[in-house]
């Protein structure tokens, strides 16, 4: 009989007790980004299977998963421990459990130290290298990262996470708690609160102080009351020790403000930009009565100016700095690539859009150099190489669509994954296609041709038009920063992506293509069971120093419902398995039939039950020499 779900008549199972029915129902649940199904149906195979070894912890990795991708951290947590006990040689356990304790404060070294599990237990596999990748991305190891993504792109090419991953690691891409070191024993909404009350004491100081000197100034300058606006902008001092006491008080992690200041350098800047501030703030209003009453000198007007124009434009210059420092941060062009390579994936499209607008925000500011240049100097002829600038956008751009061709290598389909509408439309949809972008586009183009053109009428001694030319350039480039501050005035207004680095995101494994961990795990036939709980002699086989080495077990103690071969062995045994746990385990069939079976697996200790565990990932079964000549076949 044949059961289908309630929702839509989908076949379920033709046993609906069996549990990896249900398992193979979460799995297309959760390829259709289903998480809530998907959840229901890993309960129903736990339920059926309270130890849930039938299927080798299966049904607890897909309903880690689910939780995860509902944000349910703890309980993906809890989980992906019991899949992991229930299997700790299985290193798609080892990926869950490392990737759901990336979500939990405070466990990032223990995600790393499953993440590290999963690579030394299937190096062969991409995920494993993407969560390494991941882990070390979060934490700005960039170059840590881009190694580990470079891995999993050469064992496949088409994974869409490691092609999105690299190209951040490429970006120098930092996670929006930049300022938290994940490897801190820490929750990182305390580090926040430390940072924002950082943050809200420079800029709450750096306000007043900009304020106060514009009152005071125009206290001496307007009404010649030199002596009191001296006054009010010394009694100004006491309402900032009022704002540092009440902004320290909520600082309750002071160990770790200098971590998070080396962290984070905006953060760094904004913190000490402050104390300049304030002493620029002391020494104005201090010079202020000698300011007005020596104007006509000069000398001491200047160093004034200066000092004023450091508390009321630090700001500026810090938004300004790093507005620059984010555009030319990275390889953008190189990131480029990798975007357009990883297909239709949304996460993809989205970072090809952003990092454009840095590579559009490279050109403009690259322009405008050439613009001030040629005014400052009063030589119109360095515009000259104006035109050449748009090169570099014009390549990233044509990049994009040429990567983007049918020959472009994509992800394999797991099965059970979606072709519907949803998918067509991620993938129809060209990179770049924000209007604001083309329209940014559009004012590069003209400000490069206008200045450009200024240059060529500079040779030919056309002094007015030049001059309009440059005009012009100069206005196309105002219109470039209008069109960057209204896209941005947009995100902001719609809580949609923006223009800027902050938009950036790590790619969150969902797509086509499910995660290595929601596969199922390998079985053991009737055939090989009867092998090895029969045979009279069982080999293990593993890595040496001095190469393969092949060592006598003495029984295999029992085999797990799931498939688990728990093998009591010698010490060398257990001692080469730590070494190397990849193991291949031999044994002859002694019945008349006479087939061997090899069983390679990750081997891993039990003290407490005194036996090897080693959890199947490749089953050969082969017959003897004799009329079929050793023919093997696939266990």
């Amino acid at each position: 009989m044949r059961t289908r779900s309630a929702e839509n008549g989908t076949p379920l199972s033709t046993d609906p007790g069996d549990p990896r029915e249900w398992c193979v129902l979460a799995a297309r649940r959760l390829a259709e980004d289903r998480p809530e199904d998907a959840l229901e149906a890993a309960r129903r195979a736990v339920d059926h299977d309270p130890g849930a070894e039938h299927a080798a912890g299966w049904g607890y990795r897909l309903a880690s998963l689910a939780f995860e991708r509902l944000g349910r951290s703890a309980e993906a947590v809890a989980a992906a421990e019991e899949a992991v006990r229930l299997a700790p040689g299985s290193w798609a356990a080892r990926l869950r459990l490392g990737a759901a304790l990336r979500h939990v404060p405070g466990r990032w070294r223990e995600s790393r130290a499953q993440a590290a599990r999963a690579v030394r237990y299937a190096p062969q596999e991409p995920d494993p290298h993407v969560l390494a990748g991941d882990l070390a991305l979060l934490r700005g190891e960039h170059r840590a990262a881009e190694g580990a993504y470079r891995e999993a792109l050469r064992l496949l090419d088409g994974h869409a996470g490691a092609r999105v991953g690299l190209g951040l690691a490429l970006l120098r891409w930092e996670s929006p708690r930049d300022h938290h070191d994940p490897a801190w024993p820490v929750d990182p909404r305390e580090t926040g609160r430390a940072r924002r009350a950082l943050e809200s004491w420079a800029r709450q100081t750096r306000l007043l102080l900009a304020a106060a000197l514009v009152a005071a100034a125009v206290t001496a300058f307007g009404t010649g009351l030199t002596t009191w606006a001296e006054i009010g902008g010394g009694a100004v001092l006491a309402a900032v020790v009022a704002i540092t006491l009440r902004q320290a008080r909520r600082v309750r992690l002071w160990p770790y403000v200098p971590g998070m200041l080396a962290r984070d350098v905006w953060l760094a800047a904004s913190v000490s930009v402050t104390p300049v501030a304030l002493a620029a703030y002391v020494a104005a209003v201090a010079t202020l009565p000698r300011a007005v009453s020596r104007s006509a000198a000069g000398d001491l007007d200047g160093t004034w100016a200066v000092l004023a124009g450091t508390v009321l434009l630090n700001g500026v210059a810090v938004f300004v700095l790093r507005v620059l420092a984010e555009a030319w941060r990275g390889r953008p062009v190189t990131a480029l690539a990798q975007f357009a390579a990883a297909g239709g994936d949304r996460t993809a499209r989205r970072a090809a859009d952003v990092t454009l607008w840095l590579v559009a925000g490279r050109a403009w500011s690259v322009l405008a150099a050439v613009a001030v240049a040629a005014r400052i100097t009063g030589e119109p002829r360095w515009a000259a190489v104006a035109p050449v600038v748009l090169l570099a956008p014009a390549w990233a751009y044509g990049g994009t669509r040429r990567s983007r061709s049918p020959r472009s290598p994509r992800s394999p389909r797991s099965p059970g994954s979606p072709r519907g509408p949803r998918g067509r439309r991620l993938s129809g949809r060209a990179h770049g296609g924000d209007r604001w972008l083309v329209a940014a586009a559009v004012t590069l183009a003209a400000a490069s041709a206008a200045l450009g053109g200024s240059a060529l009428l500079a040779v030919y001694g056309r002094g007015r038009a030049d001059d309009l030319a440059w005009w012009c350039g100069a206005g196309a480039l105002a219109a470039f920063a209008a069109v960057f501050a209204a896209r941005s005035a947009q995100a902001w207004w719609q809580g949609s992506p923006g223009p800027w680095r902050a938009s950036l995101i790590m790619h969150d494994g969902r797509g086509d293509r499910l995660p290595g961990d929601a596969g199922p795990p390998v079985g053991l036939s009737g055939d090989v069971r009867r092998a090895f709980t029969h045979a009279r002699e069982v080999v293990l086989s593993c890595a040496a120093p001095g190469g393969p080495r092949a060592l006598a077990v003495g029984a295999v103690g029992a085999i797990g419902p799931g498939g688990e071969l728990r093998l009591i062995a010698a010490d060398d045994a257990w001692e080469v398995a730590e070494r190397d746990p990849r193991v291949a385990v031999f044994a002859a069939d002694p019945a008349e039939r006479g087939f061997w079976v090899e069983v390679r697996g990750i081997a891993v200790g039990d003290p407490e039950a005194g036996v090897l565990r080693v959890t199947p990932e490749h089953v050969t079964v082969g017959e003897f020499p004799g009329r079929h000549q050793g023919r093997a076949r696939a266990g």
